[in-house]
């Protein structure tokens, strides 16, 4: 039967690069949803399956119960994102971004038609289906504080016991999956720090308290906090991305902004960053004679894959794509709010390759040139369909 519904994937794959390539012309921004979202629940309902929108705000989810299914039957879950991202698309391609100033950057448009594919072709073995299926359509992922708590609010999780999740990943050769056991991606939280000083002409600085010395300063001191407070077996990162101070070349400014971001894994190590800033900004600025101001924004945390689950992923991805385009990777210092999902059940979050110089697929997430091997989809959806054939069926036969 397995090998039936691999075939009906493959035949289904043009569908699914028309989806991906309607969604990658029209991409909805973060919180901003509203087609998309509609999208997916016409076609989910399309197959026959329960569907629920406005989850958590504007998710999707189509709950798909077994035919075999017992009394205390396992339902599986498995995610895919949809919002895109305030970048202008520079690709010179058919399905170019239509909407100027969005695009999707990150290959959420993959993620929604490769489920879409899942669903699909599991849908048509609803009947024989030893458990449930619950696909889950988030909203949000990219701008915290993302979708994925609100749908958990909002009951997306209800009886789920185990969730799977995949991003497309253009380091990855296209037919390569990794994935990470433990920790696998970082918490990220942003800062924004306002010096404030006392402004005045360029030729009297002596007159001047400088917020933008005292800026300067402080980007320095404050990399001393990862090299000499954070234990070196903890891996983090403190970056200061921006530094904004005065308009004129002759003019000492009153205030001077800076802004950042920190991650880490440990919860201890995402305190230690918070007050280490805080205090090296209040101690610098004092120096200065300044005044320091810091606002913490706090992201995602930390992503943390079960490891039993790894090994479930491990190995059905062996039988999709064989052993050696398998990976067992390094943690990633990005993020991801798929987090807030295996806080609440096991699971495990992977990669997918879409990496291919031949279709010019060589450029990072969030690149305004990125593409990917549409190819990546078929291989997302077999591995979704040989995961809840692995929880439902071979599992509990």
């Amino acid at each position: 039967m397995l090998a039936g519904l691999q075939r009906d994937l493959e035949g289904l794959y043009p569908e699914l690069v028309n989806i991906r390539r309607d969604l990658h012309m029209y991409p909805e921004l973060s919180f901003q949803e509203v087609n998309t979202p509609q999208k997916v629940a016409d076609y989910l309902q399309n197959l026959g399956l329960e569907v629920r929108t406005g989850v958590g705000g504007r998710g999707v989810i189509g709950l798909l119960r077994g035919g075999a299914a017992q009394e205390g039957a396992r339902t599986i879950a498995l995610r895919a994102d949809f919002d895109a991202l305030p970048i202008q698309d520079e690709k010179e391609v058919p399905y170019k971004s239509r909407i100027p100033g969005v695009m999707h950057a990150c290959g959420h448009d993959m993620h929604t038609a490769a489920l879409l594919g899942a669903a699909y072709v599991v849908s048509k073995v609803k009947d024989e289906l030893g458990g449930n299926v619950v696909f889950l359509h988030q909203f949000g992922e990219e701008k915290p504080p993302g979708g994925a708590k609100a749908m958990i609010e909002d009951g997306c999780l209800d009886g789920v016991d185990v969730i799977y999740g995949a991003h497309v990943w253009p380091a990855l050769a296209v037919g390569e999956i990794a994935v990470t056991e433990g920790y696998a991606m970082a918490a990220g939280d942003l800062f924004e720090i306002e010096i404030k000083g006392h402004g005045g002409h360029g030729a009297q600085p002596h007159l001047t308290v400088d917020p933008v010395i005292a800026g300067c300063q402080l980007a320095l001191n404050l990399q001393q906090i990862v090299s000499r407070r954070v234990n070196p077996l903890d891996p983090a990162v403190l970056t200061v991305a921006s530094i904004h101070g005065g308009q004129a070349s002759n003019v000492i400014p009153d205030t001077c902004k800076l802004t950042g971001t920190v991650r880490c894994f440990n919860p201890e190590v995402r305190q230690l960053l918070q007050d280490q800033i805080a205090k090296i900004t209040r101690a610098t600025c004092e120096a200065a004679d300044a005044e320091g101001t810091v606002v913490f924004r706090q992201g995602y945390d930390a992503l943390w894959n079960h490891p039993e689950k790894v090994r479930s992923v491990e190995e059905v991805a062996k039988r999709v794509v064989g052993e050696e385009k398998f990976k067992r990777v390094e943690p990633s210092m990005t993020g991801e709010d798929f987090s807030a999902y295996l806080q609440k059940v096991p699971g495990a979050f992977f990669f997918v390759g879409v990496g291919n110089p031949e279709r010019d697929a060589i450029y990072p997430l969030h690149h305004p040139r990125f593409d990917g091997d549409e190819r990546a989809m078929l291989i997302t959806a077999n591995l979704f369909l040989h995961l809840v054939w692995k929880e439902l069926q071979e599992n509990h036969e």
